[in-house]
This record gives C-alpha cells, sequence and structure tokens, in this order.
C-alpha cells in the first residue's frame, strides 16, 4: 500500500476507535521504516491511560487485519507537544487565551494572545512598544495567511 493510501486507512481505523467524543486525531504519520505516529488530542487534555488503551486497540486490530507485510510496523500514540504546531481549528479553539507564535505564509512572524477563532482565522492580541508607548490591539489573521501556529510558553 502507499503512504497516502495507509494513512487514510488508518486515520478510519482511530476515528472509529475514539469513544470520547472530546477526543479527536490530529495527524497520522509514517516513515520509510513502518514507524507509525499517531497524534490524538482532547479539549481537555488527554491521559497518558488513554493513549495506552487506544495504542492497545489499534495494534489488535493491525494484528487482525495485516496491513503491514509481515507485521513490519511500530506504533507510537502521543499527545502533540507544544513543539507540534496547530493543525485544526478545535486545536485554536481549545488553546484560547493562551500566547501563540505564528509564522505567516510569506515568513514573517507574529506573537500575540489568541482572544478567538472563527471560521476563516484567528483574533490575537499583540503589543507593540514597551512602557508609556505600548500599544495593545486586536488583529485578524486568516488561516489562509498562516504557516504555523505555535504555543508559547509565558511565566
Amino acid at each position: 500500500m502507499q503512504t497516502e493510501t495507509l494513512v487514510e486507512t488508518l486515520t478510519g481505523m482511530i476515528n472509529d476507535l475514539l469513544a470520547d467524543p472530546k477526543h479527536f486525531l490530529v495527524e497520522v504519520r509514517i516513515k520509510p521504516v513502518n514507524n507509525v505516529k499517531v497524534f490524538i488530542d482532547s479539549d481537555e487534555g488527554i491521559a497518558l491511560a488513554e493513549l495506552i488503551r487506544y495504542n492497545r486497540q489499534l495494534n489488535k486490530q493491525l494484528e487482525e487485519n495485516p496491513i503491514f507485510p509481515g507485521g513490519d510496523y511500530s506504533l507510537e500514540f502521543s499527545s502533540p507537544g507544544l513543539d507540534e504546531p496547530l493543525k485544526l481549528h478545535r486545536q485554536y479553539k481549545k488553546n484560547i487565551g493562551r500566547y501563540v507564535d505564528i509564522t505567516m505564509l510569506d515568513a514573517s512572524k507574529k506573537e500575540g494572545k489568541l482572544l478567538d477563532t472563527t471560521e476563516d482565522g484567528i483574533i490575537v492580541e499583540t503589543e507593540m512598544g514597551k512602557g508609556k508607548k505600548k500599544e495593545i490591539k486586536q488583529e485578524t489573521i486568516l488561516f489562509n495567511d498562516i504557516k504555523s501556529t505555535k504555543i508559547q510558553i509565558k511565566f
């Protein structure tokens, strides 16, 4: 099977496994050596026990339905870490109120507080300048103009 077809097949299998409506599939990646990485997120955070359960269920299905010749694959389930960009509208919604780093398609960068999300984009609060010259403004950024968005950690 080609990688695209495998990803589609696995995506369907994983979506069927997701029992909790708060859980959602973010991405399936397959490396050339059949290393399958599955990223699952949740509206309220996902427990390690849930990831382990999903891993075991999919592993059992893959043993019964051998889509990898000779069972030659490795399987990893994870929640997307802070180093992974936001990919789905649902992830943006979940992270409202957090600070984000945005890389635009034109390679420029923006950072600010994610205030809201719409069907077409996001609303971010940005700060320009410091002290008395500090200016706070809200900016709407369209998803079509965004290359990637990552959560920023602020202490």
